[in-house]
């Protein structure tokens, strides 16, 4: 059984992360140039990657 603090600690940096995909998801929505809007779209790739592998993780630790 995993450790409840440990369960915690993974769902507050998944919060965490959703908020972040939010804010950058809103702010990506607002870029007017070509520039911005890769590097908006790399930062969200990478943020969803994160929150994938976060995910995952939590899901295992459940079983």
């Amino acid at each position: 059984m995993p450790d409840a603090a440990t369960l915690i600690e993974l769902d507050e940096r998944i919060a965490i992360l959703r908020s972040n995909l939010s804010e950058l998801t809103e702010q990506a929505t607002a870029y007017s140039g070509a520039a911005d809007e890769d590097r908006a779209a790399e930062r969200i790739a990478q943020q969803q990657q994160l929150l994938d592998t976060l995910l995952k993780q939590r899901e295992e630790m459940a079983r």
